[in-house]
């Protein structure tokens, strides 16, 4: 569930109205406990002002900084009570919809059957079945992990409030422990730091939601006939938090090997507790039972090698052999920890060296109770824990690598210069030269340098990041990192250049057939999604590459970038642009016998790719997804679909059954190839005159200078937020040296959002006039993809405040300047009125009237938070480079508190 899904319906608003009352209510009465009467009733009169436009409001530019301090600390805490309410809510509804519908999946399912979907080709799409959310850290993400604990806790308690007393005892008590505690972090946060909150979440996902689902998704599927085996793995978590190197110095080889230490500990502690489990359930004597053969085989074996554990086990549970094979398991795990953490030496063998070797111990204890008559236990709890365990593996989640393709070419000319040094220089050389010298390296086999190459400083922390992660795949076996990527892929050449420098780091080896990540191009940009299926084709034209590909499973992953494609084309043709690079993508893999695994970049916000899940999934084209899937989780809204059970399992089961349903019913075309031809036509009309207004914007020499001034972007760098600078090293300090992720905070911190919407009223303007409005329609309620990108502008376009924005731009920016809001307030008005013409609706969301009327209300509570940003943004810009803390915190809280409130940042 992505922005704007699973927002309160009609059903059950008076339980939502009924919980923010309370909440309101319990953080009044908290602040006027700890803060005293004056600013207990300035937060009443500035929040009955908000909703009442009739009332007064106080003139907030003037208020003492001590009370605005205090003032914006009570609507940010507002809001972060107000999220909560309404995913209680949410969850009220998701559970609701499944007792009288089913789950996603249920309805998934009865959708592949009415398609004529024969139980074969379901079963075969059930087990390739892989879907991955890929938790990243966000430079952004404003809520700290000590917020979040106590907003979850209430979560957790909100339902209880109305019937029970001590409920709503326990929630004031954690009101006031929120009021206390700081919402901003005293420094930016390190690597491990967020690494270390990603686990955070995953131990809430594992702990419930995740078995919940696989069990429900194995005990639906068999239902109708499908068998999965419990070792299958349709859903696993990936990470790039300590492996995303590219423009952030802060991670380096050491820090990425901190993290995979630190992920493959909290693993084998998460193992162990249901292997204990195991222990106190499956207490099955030999005396009534037997025991098999084989596994009285097996534990011999298992005791010679782990020999410490028999003396103890073999007295405490000689007639229990299937606990006997438990505590090998344990033994085993416990022996990986010792030899992962150095500490001492276990008896070779003992350490398990992958999650295969202990999968396949736990299938040994699930045989056994089904040759002795337990069935039931093995096809339940132990069937259970095996497929937690294939989620999760001895390393909790598969770590990313990803660096830039420059910072490889720079290591490598130092190689190739030093061993060709009469040729021209490797810097000197075209991409197409280049190409084929690379081409011709791959082909021989060996490496470049006989020892550790020597290369400069940067060169050696590309370098070392590739060792670092061959070290992790020996030390811990596949799952450790599977997948390495290249960001700003714009040629084939960029990828090889990869791989040679993977090889002399030992992660590839031809010779030997060795091949232990996959190398994963990243395009961002427009030119290169258009180009994409001319790379992929060249690298799979080379013999070297297209081994390496057999060797990984003959699947080629390719990443999507939807951040930077919208900044640089705008969100019309970014999205139209990412959809023919999947066709181009699907056809050229097909042509090579190849299969594709496509991993989307998408952010949280529409602006950077975000949307519902299972649109975003089933809007792709068709044949796209066979199975496989990968998908970014934002930092920014992690908490928003993985802080409370019943989301996490909503959010968990709709991946699953969007990807099941698009690998099946969407193989083939929906639509007859005149109509699919007919739409691109248009589409590409729309993309063009949209893709020109947005470059006019963009292009203009005054919109650096107007967008630093009308947002508070600059003022971004004053807050520890994430690990990773918001501007990439070495690039220019215009708008190009720019992350997309700030780019979008700062339009949507001063209400503009224009990388959400800007250029699609002209490209849709443009259709009509050109007689496809018929067409326009058509489209609108016949194709996946153009209806899923109209619902997300229309998103977009819902939170957008031009009133607000305004102000900023009155207060902030210089005459000169404003001709730029004139054209974003101009596209504005044309793109609401297209969207009101194809959705027949007399305003923005008229087809959600909840949605709708919840945005309203955040809406009357934002305001003073702007207002109050605006006034401190023109004190800390008169004040100049020397602030007062004060100043800085009461600044820092606003971008705070109006990201809690649009719910996400950039």
């Amino acid at each position: 569930m992505g922005e704007g899904t699973g927002a309160p319906g009609a059903a059950g608003l008076a339980e939502l109205r009924e919980d923010l009352q309370v909440l309101s209510d319990l953080l009044s009465e908290t602040i006027r406990r700890q803060e005293g009467d004056e600013v207990a009733d300035l937060v009443e009169v500035v929040q009955a002002a908000a909703q009442d436009d009739a009332r007064p409001t106080p003139d907030l530019a003037r208020i003492a900084l001590p009370t605005a301090n205090r003032l914006v600390r009570a609507l940010v805490r507002y809001f972060h009570l107000a999220n909560v309410a309404e995913q209680v809510h949410r969850g009220r509804v998701l559970t609701a919809t499944r007792h009288r519908e089913g789950g996603p999946l249920q309805r998934a399912l009865a959708r592949i059957e009415a398609a004529g979907i024969e139980l074969p080709e379901l079963q075969r799409a059930a087990g390739d079945l892989a879907a991955t959310p890929v938790f990243t850290a966000h430079p952004t993400e404003a809520a700290r992990r000590s917020t979040l604990l106590k907003l979850q806790r209430i979560g957790e308690q909100l339902p209880q409030v109305s019937g029970s007393p001590e409920a709503r005892r326990r929630v004031a008590e954690l009101v006031d422990l929120l009021w206390q505690t700081d919402e901003l972090r005293l420094e930016r946060p390190e690597v491990l730091d967020e690494a270390r909150n990603a686990l955070y979440f995953l131990d809430d996902i594992y702990d419930g939601p995740l078995s919940r689902v696989l069990d429900d998704f194995a005990g639906t599927l068999r239902e109708r006939g499908v068998r999965l085996p419990a070792t299958a793995r349709p859903l696993s978590f990936g990470s790039w938090i300590g492996g995303d190197r590219d423009g952030n110095p802060f991670v380096t080889p050491a820090v990425t090997g901190d993290v995979l230490a630190v992920q493959r500990g909290h693993a084998i502690d998460r193992i162990l507790e249901l292997v204990e489990g195991l222990v106190e359930d499956l207490s099955v004597s030999e005396r009534l039972t037997g025991v098999p053969v084989t596994l009285r085989e097996e534990l011999e074996r298992d005791f010679a090698v782990v020999a410490e554990i028999e003396p103890r086990y073999l007295r405490l549970n000689a007639e229990e052999p299937i606990r006997l094979k438990l505590s090998v398991i344990r033994a085993r795990l416990l022996a990986s920890r010792v030899r992962d953490n150095a500490v001492a030496h276990s008896r070779p063998g003992a350490a398990y060296r992958n999650t295969g070797e202990l999968l396949a111990d736990l299938e040994s204890v699930r045989n056994a109770l089904l040759e002795n008559r337990g069935s039931l236990a093995a096809r339940g709890r132990v069937d259970s824990v095996i497929r937690q365990v294939s989620a999760m593996t001895l390393q909790l989640a598969s770590l990313d690598i990803r660096e830039h393709s420059q910072k490889h070419h720079h290591a490598l000319a130092q190689l190739i210069d030093r061993v060709q040094p009469d040729a021209p220089g490797y810097a000197s050389l075209t991409r197409a030269q280049r190409m084929d010298l690379l081409a011709d390296e791959l082909a021989q086999l060996r490496p470049l340098s006989a020892s550790p190459p020597e290369l400069d400083e940067a060169g050696a922390t590309t370098f070392g990041a590739l060792l670092t992660a061959r070290r992790a795949i020996e030390a811990y076996g596949p799952e450790a990192c599977r997948s390495y990527i290249v960001s700003m892929t714009q040629g084939p050449d960029d990828l090889l250049a990869a791989v040679i420098l993977g090889r002399e780091a030992g992660l590839v080896d031809l010779s030997r057939d060795k091949a232990l990540v996959d190398f994963v191009p990243l395009l961002e940009t427009a030119t290169e999604l258009r180009t994409a299926g001319v790379i992929l084709d060249e690298l799979l034209s080379d013999d070297g590459y297209r081994q390496l590909v057999r060797l990984r499973g003959d699947t080629q992953e390719v990443m999507l970038g939807y951040s930077d494609s919208n900044k640089d084309a705008g969100i019309t043709t970014s999205q139209w642009e990412i959809h023919l690079a999947q066709r181009r993508l699907r056809d050229v893999a097909a042509g090579h016998g190849v299969r594709l695994r496509l991993f989307h970049g998408r952010g949280g916000t529409v602006g950077r790719g975000g949307g519902p899940t299972y649109e975003a999934i089933m809007s792709q084209p068709y044949g796209v997804l066979d199975g496989e899937i990968k998908v970014t989780e934002q930092g920014e809204v992690i908490s928003d679909k993985y802080l409370l059970p019943e989301l996490a399992r909503e959010n968990l089961e709709l991946t699953l059954a969007a990807t099941l349903e698009a690998s099946t019913v969407h193989r083939r075309p929906m639509a007859t190839p005149d109509r699919l031809a007919r739409w691109d036509e248009v589409m590409n009309l729309v993309s063009e005159r949209a893709f020109a207004h947005y470059r006019s914007l963009v292009e203009d020499p005054e919109l650096p200078s107007y967008f630093m001034r009308s947002t508070p972007v600059n003022e971004l760098a004053g807050m520890h937020m994430g690990s990773r600078p918001a501007k990439r090293p070495d690039t220019s300090s215009g708008l190009d040296g720019l992350r997309a992720i700030p780019w979008v905070f700062g339009w949507t911190q001063s209400r503009q959002i224009v990388p959400g919407w800007f250029g699609v009223g002209t490209g849709l303007a443009a259709a009509r006039a050109a007689g496809y409005a018929d067409d326009l329609a058509e489209m609108t309620t016949s194709w996946p993809f153009f209806a899923n990108f109209v619902s997300n502008v229309q998103m977009t376009l819902a939170k957008t405040d031009l009133a607000v924005a305004e102000r900023y731009v009155t207060e902030l920016v210089p005459h000169d300047l404003r001709a730029c809001f004139d054209v974003i307030v101009d596209e504005h008005a044309r793109t609401v009125t297209e969207l009101l013409l194809l959705t027949g609706s007399d305003s923005l969301l008229g087809d959600q009237p909840g949605l709708a009327q919840t945005l309203a209300v955040r809406d009357q509570y934002l305001r003073p938070l702007h207002l109050l940003q605006v006034a401190l943004l023109q004190r800390v810009r008169a004040e100049g480079d020397e602030l007062p803390s004060q100043l800085r915190r009461t600044l820092s809280l606003t971008i705070n508190g109006i990201a809690t409130g649009l719910r996400n940042t950039g």
